[in-house]
């Protein structure tokens, strides 16, 4: 079945995550996504490793990091450095519908490769800049990661423990939003063409998506006027909504309104508090959270997870256990949703995540595994009109690999 954007052409010139992820959801919906890569080096994330999947052919082995993003993409490898490069890049974008880039801003215009030079040759081509602060600004010159953004853009004065160390998200969940937001910004434009034939200049830069992204903690802070407070596993406006410890392990408890939480107070053998004015509405609760919460901690103590979780469920209550990664794959609600695939490379396995969406049932994961560096280079070349004698003089000048 071809995907909703079949015959979409996007040249991925990212590297890292933010941009891959943004090229491997174009990909998984049925673009033509062509990954642009130095010939040496390639993507940096192919190098970010242990762990690797270890491939049999040319003891080829690829980064778990760089397999998490580069899904359903052909690898042109080719030295933008040089004019021949150039023209070449050049050449795909006269026919592409997206470029996606990842420079520092102005980074590409050396090379005569910026969004504004290639639009001017085909004013049809959606670029989209991906940069840590933006294209323009006191920052803009700087390069921005993920977990630096986590710091500047409020994150992790969020995030941890009350008494302990700011704290990360264990995901570079900034870069993933950031593939996210560009996606859309793409797919707006592609909609927006069909009436206009003329293409934008999107740009996403990580500290805009990471502010964007502050959500209710955003206005809890704009509306008090005041700094939100690290809560730990516990929510700064819903009361009881954080992990607990049972006898044997950890659940995440969510009561979602009052009724929920009167009949959690019946099922933790104390139904008066569903009565108790401190208690009676989710406001006072968030008041006096300091004394429900040892009252409902010590209750969990008494049994263990798993008994804990099926009275819950049976009483509608919303909780969940606290999986690892292993667990979490193991879940059934995950196997049945098919999450883990496996595709197929030199006859090897290799694991993947499937993409979330599913159009008329059918998940959008591509079944083409992220490409070893270079693979596509003469196929693409080829499909470019270039004979086997000019693609063998590239390679021989070093142009591409």
């Amino acid at each position: 079945m071809s995907g909703p954007l079949e015959g979409v052409v996007v040249l991925d010139m990212s590297r890292v995550l933010a941009g891959p992820w943004a090229g491997q959801l174009l990909a998984d919906m049925g673009a033509r996504v062509i990954k642009i890569e130095h010939p040496e080096r390639g993507d940096d994330t192919r190098g970010w490793g242990p762990p690797w999947w270890e491939g049999e052919a040319d003891a080829e082995r690829l980064a778990a990091y760089y397999l998490c993003a580069n899904r359903g993409k052909r690898s042109l490898a080719v030295d933008i450095a040089t004019e021949g490069g150039q023209a070449l890049v050049r050449e795909l974008a006269a026919g592409a519908d997206v470029l996606l880039e990842n420079f520092k801003v102005g980074g590409l215009a050396k090379y005569g490769l910026d969004p504004a030079s290639l639009r001017e040759r085909n004013p049809r081509l959606i670029a989209c800049s991906i940069t840590g602060f933006g294209q323009d600004g006191p920052y803009a010159g700087r390069a921005g990661y993920d977990f630096m953004i986590q710091a500047m853009g409020g994150l992790m004065s969020l995030t941890g423990e009350p008494d302990g160390m700011p704290m990360k998200t264990g995901v570079a969940i900034t870069d993933v939003m950031t593939g996210l937001y560009a996606t859309i910004g793409i797919l707006a434009a592609l909609h927006e063409r069909r009436s206009t034939g003329v293409g934008r200049h999107i740009d996403v830069a990580l500290l805009d998506v990471q502010v964007a992204t502050l959500a209710n903690q955003a206005l809890n802070a704009l509306v008090t006027g005041e700094n939100p407070a690290r809560h730990g596993n516990a929510h700064p406006n819903i009361v009881p909504y954080q992990a607990f410890a049972c006898a044997d392990g950890y659940l995440v408890l969510t009561v979602g309104n009052d009724a929920q939480f009167s009949r959690l107070a019946g099922l933790l053998g104390h139904p008066e508090w569903a009565e108790d004015t401190a208690f009676a509405t989710n406001a006072a609760r968030v008041a006096h959270r300091d004394a429900l919460v040892p009252k409902i901690a010590s209750v969990f103590l008494t049994r263990g997870r798993d008994a804990w979780l099926a009275d819950l469920e049976a009483q509608g209550i919303p909780a969940g256990p606290i999986n690892t990664l292993s667990e979490a794959f193991a879940d059934p609600q995950v196997r049945h949703r098919g999450l883990y695939r496996e595709l197929s490379r030199e006859g090897q396995s290799l694991p993947q995540v499937a993409n979330p969406l599913r159009f008329d049932g059918r998940s959008a994961t591509s079944d083409t595994p992220p490409p070893a560096l270079g693979q596509d280079s003469d196929a693409v070349l080829a499909e470019m009109g270039l004979s086997v004698e000019e693609i063998d003089e590239l390679r021989r000048r070093g142009i591409v690999r």
